[in-house]
């Protein structure tokens, strides 16, 4: 298993798209706050208020959109370059294979996630000289929910890129999944009460709550678990289609 999982640590490394989708949120975290602090306005920025709105606000499509590329050419392009059937040969369980796969494109959703607004707060901070700061604990909460979200988010993408094997088709409807689900989703909860439940308590809806102030230990811990719960699902399920595919 270790080897597998420094091989697709490699892997990560080395591929373009990941360094492409990094280096354009970097530039867009820069340039952001420029755009706002060189405006021309006298106005004093809050830190507070850019990473909050701004930064969390813009990385909820980052966290459910941007990864899905890297899933298409991580995961999906390697059906079509034969290299998921040489690595299916070496010897390693489908289990180990896939679950090694998958700790490493979550690890490479983890640093897409977190980009965007590490990004835009430390040049926000540096521009506006640390005025009206977030506090430590409010910046280590919503990361690290950012971080479980990110990986919550990675297995669903993990589990269609298995299915559709291609990276073209892969991306295109993850895309799409991401952009339309939450909608159908919350439409459907309206009319269903078994499904306002499950919306309820899906990570969809929750992962919009991460950026609140007030979070009781309730609500805190409701926002930990499923992300988790939804990990494990999604993983044991793209597991066990993994072992039943066939590898052309």
């Amino acid at each position: 298993m270790g080897n597998l999982v420094k091989a697709e640590l490699f892997k990560l490394k080395k591929d373009r798209s990941f360094w492409t989708l990094i280096l354009g949120l970097v530039a867009s975290g820069i340039f952001y706050p420029m755009l706002i602090f060189f405006d021309g306005s006298t106005q004093a920025i809050s830190v507070n208020d850019l990473y909050t709105y701004t930064a969390l606000g813009g990385n909820n499509y980052i966290v459910k959109l941007v990864p899905c590329i890297l899933a298409g050419f991580f995961i999906s392009s390697e059906y079509s370059m034969g290299t998921m059937k040489s690595i299916g040969a070496s010897g390693n369980s489908r289990f180990r294979i896939y679950y090694a796969k998958l700790l490493i494109f979550s690890i490479g959703a983890m640093i897409i996630a977190l980009t965007f607004p590490i990004v835009i707060m430390v040049v926000g901070a540096i521009l506006s000289g640390f005025n009206d700061m977030p506090t430590l604990d409010y910046i280590v909460r919503t990361l690290g929910l950012t971080i479980l979200y990110a990986v919550a988010f990675a297995s669903i993408m993990a589990l269609v890129s298995i299915i559709l094997t291609d990276s073209g088709k892969t991306i295109g409807f993850l895309i799409l999944f991401f952009i339309l689900f939450d909608s159908i989703f919350y439409g459907l909860s309206q009319k269903f009460s078994l499904i306002e439940t499950l919306f309820n308590y899906s990570a969809f809806k929750l992962f919009l709550e991460i950026s609140e102030f007030d979070l009781g230990d309730g609500v805190l811990l409701k926002l930990i678990f499923v992300p988790i719960v939804t990990f494990v699902a999604f993983g044991l399920l793209g597991s066990y289609v993994f072992r039943k595919k066939e590898i052309k």
